[in-house]
């Protein structure tokens, strides 16, 4: 019996009729398809070849070293294997002949000449020679009531040529302009125009605008489908996805397509949508990719000509119609500095006053509500202030950025004496917000949310995140378009895409929680959110004031907020929906997606900088002479034989019932964190606490309070405990407690010190390190240590053998005859130089080799061999019933509710039931969860063993899984909530059961209602009226009241 079949008996228990062993005959495509697929596989053979001629030449360079092999894999000899970049025959060459190389045929650049504060590169293909736009001789598709910039003047001019553009420009700089053009001309050339939104509230938006301008415009979202007949479509990235993998009509007719806010490419979740859809459309497409400044503009418009064998214009400005001024606000002072003025130069004088400022008032972090811990509120008073500041200097509508929910509405609440609105203002915001709420039913109306919220709004005060109720966050965000909301309290998903810029822009925080640890923002978060202040016709200027709680270096300051843009970098990853179906349409297959990736373009393009880098290593370590290097490598190795023994006897020590009887305070003990020897410390103290790792066993951690000596520098922060430093050198340090733990233990002393009695003044602790250094100085640095067999009467027989080992080589190398070799420092440093370099060519060697291979092939690899256990497909590789299925997924885990649904689980639940299990594939916040009814749990207790066999069959086709991690993705903390909601319960009674954001709690349910439409074309598309039924049953349960009122912009 084949692995298959075995593997299918155990999920098809109770499957009934839903046998997987029918075979689909691969679905024939439209001819516009056809011919895509057929030009793709010449592209394919053509880039395999130009990769085999660059992968032979670079194996030339590389034919001495027999440990880079030019290969695609690690070889497996299964079916599904496909050598993508065969391996050529190594021929000599030199190193010199590489420049010429390319790592695919180089596109040809072309730097045009512009007015203005623009640059304007054009990429063509390798056979396409540059001939210069022509000026327009009609009249234009669009006029316009301004001036336009130079570089939308660039890029209109390449739309008005039909050529395909990137517009790389900073947040309000004007690119929708250039977007606007090219739906003009479209309309007027009767050609189809789509417009993608990366999330689905601002094609809403979008489509409003265009609407209310063009008229002929259409919406699908998943959600609505508005006038989809329309000749301008607005759409998320994902329906055109879609669109492309089903050979829709529509595509047929459409000329124009635009990109909006194309940097979204780099999120790490759904970047890859762009990436497939970029591939999948047709070369007779044209394109405007409209983005903020990214660094490698040029690169994604190389790619692009790469994929579709046409000119892409790069129109790249930094220019920015208002200019900013940047601010440091101290916490616990009383004025703003500014740091960056508005010619951009960073003044260090005034970086230095705030931070002697922070220097005064403690570096207890009193000052934001995060500080890099939980912290609470104690910043808002200093919020106040400045807003209450620029309130009286007229420097407002502002806003305040922080990186909490919770945190937006506390700082809101307390905002009770500023009143920034005239009576007349009042009243426009009342009859708005009843407007509004009048789409709800009169039981939602009176939702307390819906309540609490009108009296900020009166004020001109508003919250925008997005655990808000929608129509609610709406609301806020036209009554900020109408310059009714002078004081808005928002996280950063507000900078990104929405067109509302202020005058100020305030951060209340220059820390962020990442999910797994707090950092300092990176620059281009920076950028995208302090991109919002100075409105284009409003403002000579806009503000940026950024809240400072605890010392930063000038360094870190100027990263922030000078730094460069984040570069647009690939984000491409296989899913098995993907590889599904790229198996299901003929003439293309999931390879050719994998080596049209930007993920492998850029790749490739790195190849000429790594075989040079690998030639830069090879020739620094010929040239590195060594005299005596067999005796000095033995020496070495002996030195390396004295660490590994000292490790090994620091393990058996440094064990809690070995060091605790010795902990006491004043003991001196050597404290080494990280490879950072931070020397002789004096302990305090020690605690014991749960094993962060398994918080529930029984095994505990010891952590100890010691006094650190820490260069002044680092201990600036004492909250980043990872960026501590031991003092320079030539640097006296600074004394601090520190908490380590009882592993970063190096040495114990057998010396003690008294110590002072107040160690919380700066003061105290600097007595008690010169207390500390007096005792060094004394036993002239070589302390005194504990004996473990004599002192601390460990009985250990390892120990023993390795105390015995250590002293003996000890002894050998104090008497080896090199010891006596005046040049003996000069040379050990020589060699292990030598050994470094040696060390930095294997990387270098290794990352080439990585470049040089189809990146993901044998994860592809893998996951084929997943869909062949399971009967998605068979050897052939054409897809079977369940790949069918699965092709119709794409919301949510496309395997586990295929294998559901052949199990039979979903005909043994209630169609409440049915709803509520499915909450756990589209939920994805952490909650605190109730205990759930018997019913619940148990089919939650089901699907988790379903969870668990995937596991395991994707452990056994060697692709890594974390079984448990992959349990837990599946939440179910809003079972019950759906549940509730399916059974008739009213929105106010759902919150009850739960904490999570009102708005957390309708997104879910919308993410729902859009997996149960696509479960329906399922079950459809295999014939299963039953099924069908019943998730449209659970759909129509589902999909009332406030989770689905209208949007606002509709």
């Amino acid at each position: 019996m084949s692995d298959g079949m075995e593997l299918f008996d155990v999920f098809a228990e109770g499957s009934g009729s839903l046998s997987s062993g029918t075979t689909i005959k691969q679905e024939p495509v439209d001819n516009a398809a056809i011919q895509k697929a057929e030009m793709n596989k010449r592209k394919q053979k053509e880039s395999r070849e130009r990769a085999n001629q660059l992968l032979g030449q670079l194996s030339t360079g590389a034919a001495a070293d027999k440990d880079i092999r030019i290969t695609s894999s690690d070889g497996d000899d299964e079916a599904e294997d496909t050598e993508i970049l065969p391996k050529r025959p190594k021929t000599e060459t030199n190193a010199e002949e590489f420049p010429g190389l390319a790592s695919h045929p180089r596109n040809n650049i072309k730097i045009v000449e512009t007015e203005g504060n623009c640059s304007h590169e054009v990429v063509l293909p390798p056979n396409m020679e540059y001939v210069p736009l022509k000026p327009r001789t009609t009249a234009p598709a669009k006029m316009y009531e301004f001036q336009l910039d130079a570089f939308q003047r660039e890029a209109i001019t390449c739309i008005d040529n039909s050529h395909s553009v990137l517009v790389s420009a900073h947040t309000s700089a004007g690119k929708t302009v250039v977007a606007l053009y090219a739906i003009a001309m479209s309309l007027r050339d009767k050609q189809r125009v789509i417009y993608t939104s990366p999330i689905k509230a601002l094609s809403n938006q979008k489509y409003r605008e265009l609407e209310e301008e063009f008229g002929d415009v259409g919406l699908m979202t998943g959600d609505n489908t508005l006038n989809p007949d329309a000749s301008c479509i607005v759409m998320t990235t994902e329906i055109l996805r879609s669109m492309l993998y089903r050979g829709s009509e529509i595509m047929r007719e459409v000329g124009w397509v635009i990109f909006d806010e194309i940097h979204y490419m780099r999120d790490k979740e759904r970047g890859v949508v762009w990436e497939e859809t970029i591939i999948l459309l047709s070369d007779t497409v044209h394109y405007v990719f409209l983005s903020a400044t990214i660094p490698n503009a040029r690169q994604f418009a190389d790619w692009v000509v790469y994929l579709h064998d046409q000119p892409v214009h790069v129109i790249y400005t930094d220019y920015r119609p208002v200019p900013l001024q940047h601010f440091i606000y101290p916490a616990g002072g009383s004025g703003l500095y500014e740091v960056v003025n508005m010619q951009g130069n960073f003044r260090e004088d005034k970086f230095t006053e705030a931070m002697n400022v922070l220097s005064q008032v403690g570096d207890a972090g009193q000052g934001g509500i995060t500080r890099g811990k939980k912290g609470g509120t104690a910043g808002t008073s200093h919020v106040v202030n400045i807003i209450r500041t620029l309130k009286e200097r007229d420097m407002i509508p502002v806003i305040i950025f922080s990186f909490s929910r919770k945190e937006c509405e506390a700082y809101a609440t307390q905002m009770t004496n500023l009143d920034f609105n005239t009576e007349d203002e009042k009243a426009k915001v009342k009859e708005i917000f009843v407007n509004a709420i009048s789409l709800l039913s009169e039981e939602d109306s009176k939702l307390p949310e819906i309540g609490r919220v009108l009296p900020l709004l009166l004020r001109g005060i508003g919250v925008h995140h997005s655990g808000l109720l929608p129509i609610v966050k709406e609301v806020i965000e036209i009554l900020f378009g109408e310059g009714l909301i002078k004081t808005l309290f928002a996280t950063e998903t507000f900078s990104m895409g929405l067109n509302m810029p202020a005058r100020t822009v305030l951060f209340t925080s220059a820390r962020k929680f990442d999910g797994k640890d707090y950092r300092w923002i990176t620059s281009g978060e920076y950028i995208q959110m302090s991109g919002r202040a100075g409105r284009r016709g409003k403002d000579d200027r806009g503000l940026v004031i950024l809240m400072v709680d605890q010392q930063m270096g000038q360094d870190v300051a100027k990263q922030i907020i000078k730094g460069a843009p984040d570069p647009l970098n690939s984000q491409f990853r296989l899913t098995y929906n993907m590889v599904l179906n790229l198996l299901r349409v003929e003439g293309i297959n999931p390879e050719y997606m994998l080596e049209s990736s930007f993920y492998q373009f850029q790749n490739y393009d790195a190849l000429p900088q790594l075989y040079e880098n690998v030639e830069k290593k090879k020739k620094e370590l010929a040239a590195c002479k060594i005299d005596r290097e067999t005796e000095i490598s033995g020496y070495y190795q002996m030195e390396k034989q004295i660490d590994v023994l000292k490790e090994a006897v620091k393990e058996i020590v440094t064990k809690p019932k070995h060091l605790v009887p010795f902990l006491q305070a004043g003991r001196l003990i050597h404290i080494v964190s990280n490879d950072k020897d931070f020397g002789w410390a004096a302990l305090l103290d020690f605690h014991k606490k749960a094993n962060p790792v398994d918080p529930l066993g029984s095994d505990v951690m010891y952590v100890l309070d010691v006094l650190l000596f820490l260069s002044a520098e680092s201990a600036k922060n004492l909250s980043d405990i990872t960026q501590l430093r031991p003092p320079n050198e030539n640097e006296k340090g600074i004394v601090e407690v520190v908490s380590v733990a009882i592993s970063c233990v190096s040495e114990i002393s057998a010396a003690r010190v008294k110590l002072p009695q107040n160690l919380k003044a700066y003061e105290g602790k600097q007595s008690a390190g010169r207390v500390i250094k007096e005792v060094l100085k004394r036993f002239n640095g070589i302390m005194p240590l504990l004996d473990p067999l004599n002192d601390m009467k460990i009985r250990d027989a390892v120990l023993q053998e390795n105390i015995i080992k250590l002293q003996a080589l000890e002894k050998r190398k104090e008497s080896h005859p090199l010891r006596e070799n005046s040049k003996f420092d000069e040379i050990y440093k020589q060699y292990e130089k030598k050994l470094e370099l040696e060390a930095e060519l294997k990387v270098a060697k290794t990352e080439l080799k990585k470049a040089q291979s189809l990146l993901q092939l044998d994860e592809l690899k893998c996951r084929k061999r997943v869909l062949r256990r399971l009967q998605y497909c068979d050897e052939n590789d054409v897809i079977t019933q369940k790949g069918r299925v699965s092709c119709e997924v794409s919301a949510a885990d496309e395997l586990m509710l295929t294998e559901m649904m052949f199990g039979g689980i979903f005909t043994e639940l209630a169609t409440p039931q049915l709803a509520a299990l499915l909450s756990c594939f589209v939920f994805e916040e952490k909650a605190g969860g109730s205990k759930l009814a018997d019913d619940l749990s148990g089919c939650l207790r089901a699907m988790q063993e379903y969870a668990r066999r995937i596991a395991r069959v994707t452990k056994e086709s060697k692709l890594e899984i974390d079984e448990d991690k992959y349990v837990e993705s599946f939440k179910p903390h809003l079972m019950d909530v759906v549940h509730a909601w399916c059974t008739g319960s009213s929105f106010a009674e759902i919150l009850k059961k739960t904490d999570v954001f009102e708005g957390s709690i309708i997104r879910c349910m919308r993410r729902l209602e859009e997996l149960l439409r696509e479960m329906v074309g399922a079950s459809k598309a295999i014939g299963n009226r039953d099924l069908e039924t019943r998730f449209e049953e659970a759909r129509v349960l589902l999909k009332r009241d406030i989770v689905f009122t209208a949007s606002l912009y509709l």
